[in-house]
């Protein structure tokens, strides 16, 4: 279970703080005639060679990966610049993890027959590269084309399994002055739909969606997006994506680890509408992020009341989720640093889907202390509610079996140098595996240990 949990946190990675380019806006500016003019001009001759790579950023989706001023490399040697004078940008980031349950009963096993993320010493990797192509060039509105490639692998593999393949190839453009924006081509929805502010933060989980066929950062599918935007804030974002295999992201990649196929056995097409309230941080102006969608997918399911029948098409799922900043710490300087709360309720058919109802609450803090201004402090709790017709049939077997999975995580994110983070949590899970469990497989306390680099 606790495996399932944090497959989309593994392939989606956390930003988490604004880059340079990004704060530069709120940089205090210096009176004319002061004698810290010459190093404002300097500060701004430093920050410009960032800013000028903002538009090679994939644009589209809602996690805003670090721009080359949080990267290790930033522009060493001119290299960024003189792709960017082609039009060519680009980002790579390596996200590694490790999992270890740490308490007595934690009942070891070979890593053919392990339950859970954890019970054995487990070990993640997953790394990207993503180059982008500036069609504005040309007099297309925000035109971009994106290409990906993503390679993961795990020491257990039921979550994996190891791969290396496409994770993105698409097309981006705006239309009636970015009133519309369209983008289209393989896309991981995972990165276009609900989330969060900062990324994927350690212990949210978003599988409920992916059971259902929204596509992932190892599992891209072919879709087309449109978002309409009312204003600057409100908007309603549509999708129609080939889903992923109703039997899940490990079938999907399996059949098709490289990504490129058209679709895999029994997956048809899902359809995502997404309506959002969204308001940046500013001075007294708090971080704002409310959304709500359905779907609806006609991919043939098997039934879990009656798993000998034909499949079945009908599937969906629904969510809310909100994230708001409860309070700035550095108002003029960073508005984002500060506090945050939030929460997310997903819910999907219980008799097509082994999670039926999941709840999550969150606490985190964006540069909570002023010598450490983008460290990030995340608190988040959870409950995944079982399948009934699952949980029955297991009973039925004479199985143990729960009928929900509770999961307390904190975790610290320390921003050590330009592109460079590591995080160290400590996650409760009560009940890890799905459905059914043992008595000694009944509790963990994962230890959490990851890296994220940027390059």
């Amino acid at each position: 279970m606790a495996t399932k949990l944090r497959i989309g946190v593994v392939n989606q990675p956390i930003r988490l703080h604004a880059s340079a380019s990004a704060s530069a806006p709120n940089l205090p500016l210096i009176k004319p005639g002061s004698a810290g003019r010459v190093a404002q001009t300097q500060t701004r001759k430093t920050i410009a060679p960032f800013a000028r790579f903002d538009a090679f950023r994939e644009k589209g989706i809602w996690l805003n990966i670090p721009g080359p001023a949080d990267t290790i490399d930033q522009d060493k040697h001119g290299v960024r610049s003189v792709l960017a004078d082609v039009g060519i940008g680009y980002i790579g980031w390596t996200h590694n993890t490790f999992a270890n349950n740490q308490l007595p009963n934690a009942t070891r096993s070979s890593i053919a027959n392990q339950l859970y993320m954890g019970q054995n010493p487990t070990f993640a990797t997953t790394n990207f590269v993503i180059v982008t192509y500036d069609l504005s060039r040309f007099g297309i509105p925000d035109g971009q084309i994106v290409v990906g490639a993503e390679q993961q692998y795990w020491t257990w593999k039921r979550p994996g399994p190891d791969r290396v393949g496409l994770n993105t190839f698409a097309y981006y453009q705006t239309f009636f002055d970015r009133k519309f924006e369209l983008k289209l081509g393989y896309l991981r929805n995972a990165n276009e739909f609900t989330g969060t502010l900062f990324g994927g933060i350690s212990g949210s989980n978003m599988f409920a969606l992916f059971q259902a066929g929204m596509s992932t950062n190892a599992a891209p599918t072919p879709a087309a997006n449109l978002k309409y935007n009312f204003d600057d804030h409100l908007y309603n974002k549509v999708s129609v994506q080939r889903s992923i295999s109703p039997d899940g992201p490990y079938a999907q990649i399996t059949e098709n680890p490289s990504g490129l196929n058209w679709s895999t056995a029994n997956a048809g097409i899902l359809f995502i509408d997404e309506l959002g309230y969204k308001s940046k941080a500013a001075p007294g102006v708090p971080d704002t992020w409310l959304r709500a969608g359905i779907a609806l997918n006609s991919s043939r399911y098997r039934n879990l009341a009656d798993p000998d029948q034909q499949r079945e098409s009908g599937n969906n799922f629904h969510y809310i989720a909100a994230d708001r900043q409860l309070w700035q710490s550095d108002v003029e300087g960073t508005p984002s640093r500060g506090i945050y709360g939030g929460f997310s309720i997903m819910g999907a058919s219980p008799d097509l889907n082994r999670i039926g109802q999941y709840y999550e609450l969150r606490l985190y803090a964006k540069g909570l202390f002023d010598s450490r201004p983008s460290d990030l402090i995340a608190l988040v709790a959870n409950n995944t509610t079982w399948s009934r017709f699952a949980v029955d049939a297991a009973l039925a077997k004479g199985q143990l079996a729960h009928h929900d999975t509770t999961a307390i995580t904190g975790t610290y994110t320390a921003h050590l140098a330009p592109g460079i983070y590591a995080s160290l949590g400590l996650s409760y899970i009560h009940n890890p595996i799905s459905v059914i469990h043992t008595p000694q497989t009944e509790h963990a306390l994962n230890l959490l240990v990851s890296t994220l680099i940027f390059f």
